[in-house]
């Protein structure tokens, strides 16, 4: 029973482990005939267009150029997470979604992750290319030397080298059958590993360093905690104002509406004037709560942006103020507040 159940157990890693020869065969062939001319044709692309910067036209052309190679490199760190799993995060700096040329293109060009695509490019079409097309050559080359090994040397020209075998008769026809058995069970073994290391020098060119995630990770950090701080202070400024303003007048009116209905049958003079009192606070306090509204989110940020939103706070200062705002775009609405 037990020798049956190891058997079983060994024959299904066999078989498992030729599915994986020959999908990772499949899949790397794959690889090298997009991983090639793709890489190539991006690299043109990006060279040209930043070449062409300086007359002007490369301003316009480099944010879709570099767009393009992102999405060629986040397509193999998606296969390389799908096939090798080996994940590859991407660390692009976000840009303002209505950033003008001018801004796209050299936000993207200060950006650390771009200049890592851009030195991807030559090792994906060099090194990146052999080790996709390498697992492929290793299940492909062997069909080869059995074919040899069976009779194919004698329409061979003569002194053919199949490897390091001359193949002159049948002896030698068999050594390069045996060849290719060696080099069949090696991609059995190895063809899987040899794409998986294709996808770890990916990594090891498209990731971004430690210390620069650690950087990352700092800023962000201290981001947060600057955002928490800002929410904290602002939160005890509403609550200030609402204590010191709007609260207190509507706790004088309800003393008011006290005092008038105490005076209503005694006084109604003084009642009335109570209750002209009572209706001019609820109306400061009105208006105080809407001044305090506009505070948190003034209607001009939301429909004009900052630069507007400053110029008209700037109006309602009591000095003549002279603003002058130089903002690449309209930033996302979490900084603007």
């Amino acid at each position: 029973m037990t020798n049956d159940s190891d058997s079983d157990g060994g024959s299904r890693t066999g078989r498992g482990r030729g599915r994986g020869v020959g999908l990772a065969a499949v899949r790397g062939l794959a690889l090298a005939l997009v991983s090639l001319p793709g890489a190539v044709l991006c690299f043109v692309l990006s060279a040209v267009s930043i070449a062409l910067i300086p007359i002007g036209i490369g301003i316009v052309t480099t944010p879709y150029v570099l767009t393009g190679v992102r999405m060629f490199a986040n397509g193999r760190r998606v296969l390389a997470a799908e096939w090798g799993g080996v994940r590859i995060a991407p660390s692009y700096r976000p840009l303002p979604a209505d950033a003008n040329p001018w801004a796209r293109t050299f936000g993207m060009l200060g950006d650390p992750a771009t200049w890592r695509d851009l030195r991807w490019l030559p090792v994906d079409m060099t090194a990146g290319f052999v080790t996709a097309l390498l697992p492929a050559a290793l299940l492909l080359y062997p069909l080869e030397g059995l074919a040899i090994a069976v009779g194919l040397w004698r329409v061979l020209p003569d002194g053919y080298w199949y490897g390091f075998v001359r193949v002159t008769d049948q002896a030698s026809a068999l050594g390069a059958g045996a060849l290719a058995l060696v080099v069949l069970l090696f991609a059995h073994f190895f063809a899987a590993r040899v794409l998986h290391g294709h996808f770890l020098l990916t990594r090891a060119v498209l990731g971004a360093p430690d210390r620069e995630l650690a950087e990352r990770v700092r800023v962000l950090t201290e981001t947060r905690r600057d955002a928490v701080d800002t929410s904290a202070a602002e939160l005890r400024r509403i609550e200030r104002d609402l204590h010191d303003g709007a609260q207190a007048r509507l706790v004088a009116v309800g003393m008011d509406l006290g005092t008038i209905e105490a005076l209503l049958d005694k006084d109604p003079a003084k009642a009335k004037e109570l209750i002209a009192q009572a209706r001019r606070t609820s109306v400061e306090a009105l208006s105080e709560l809407r001044e305090l509204v506009r505070g948190i989110h003034p209607p001009v940020l939301a429909e004009r942006g900052l630069g507007d939103a400053v110029r008209a706070l700037a109006l309602r200062l009591p000095v003549a103020t002279e603003v002058t705002v130089d903002l690449p775009g309209r930033a996302q609405a979490p900084v603007e507040s």
